[in-house]
């Protein structure tokens, strides 16, 4: 670890989403394949849809989360996890925190959405909150790292969470044969780094495609300037 709130990335193996799906099986759901007839004439093709909105806390993040946190040593799980986020990531590392018995702090900024602060609560976790900016996160996430010496696990930017959000695409190729293409979100980029792990270990033929909303389109702004656009 480079600081207490940054780490130094390691890339990730094929082998890596192998241990992390049997490390997290017990703790998650293999999730769904649904389908729809009206979608498939407006479209003009066979669509198949990985329903990780039934997934444990309603978001894939669970899993990435729960490989980080049964990733742990009993010496390392003592001091807990911590992480920075206003949303499904709090949720997915304060329940896997929760089904392992270990602390987890996150720092939210306080005008978060009221119903997920009660969700990271319901799940154990501790909120320490935060003004709606940049700095006043970085400054907060500091001083509860130092304090506690926490784990921390970024929301997006950690193997251990790539390799656990790879374990849906090996599920869904598993589920559905002689897919095309895979589309796959692309917010912080762990799910569709996962994507591009599994599919092109395993299944190498299969495209890739990463998409965001047009009105949050920092990924591509970003692919065209060559550097990372922060969205505002």
């Amino acid at each position: 670890m480079s600081s207490s709130t940054e780490q130094t990335m390691i890339i990730p193996t094929y082998d890596d989403v192998l241990a992390a799906h049997e490390r997290i099986k017990p703790y998650i759901h293999e999730t769904p394949v649904l389908t729809s007839r009206l979608l498939n004439e407006l479209t003009g093709a066979e669509l198949f849809f990985k329903c990780e909105n039934f997934q444990k806390a309603a978001a894939f993040k669970v899993r990435g989360a729960s490989n980080a946190v049964f990733g742990l040593t009993e010496e390392e799980a003592k001091k807990g996890v911590a992480t920075h986020s206003s949303g499904n990531h709090a949720l997915s590392l304060s329940y896997a925190a929760g089904q392992r018995g270990i602390p987890v702090t996150v720092v939210m900024p306080r005008t978060a959405p009221q119903a997920k602060k009660d969700a990271v609560v319901g799940y154990g976790g501790t909120i320490v909150e935060c003004e709606p900016s940049t700095s006043s996160r970085e400054a907060v996430f500091a001083e509860v790292v130092a304090e506690s010496g926490a784990d921390f696990v970024h929301p997006y930017n950690d193997p251990r969470v790539i390799a656990g959000q790879a374990t849906c695409s090996k599920e869904l190729v598993s589920q559905v044969e002689n897919l095309d293409a895979v589309i796959a979100p692309i917010g912080g980029g762990g799910m569709v780094s996962g994507t591009c792990l599994t599919l092109s270990n395993i299944a190498p033929e299969i495209k890739i495609y990463a998409a965001e909303p047009l009105n949050a389109d920092d990924a591509a702004r970003s692919f065209r300037a060559g550097h990372i656009i922060a969205d505002d």
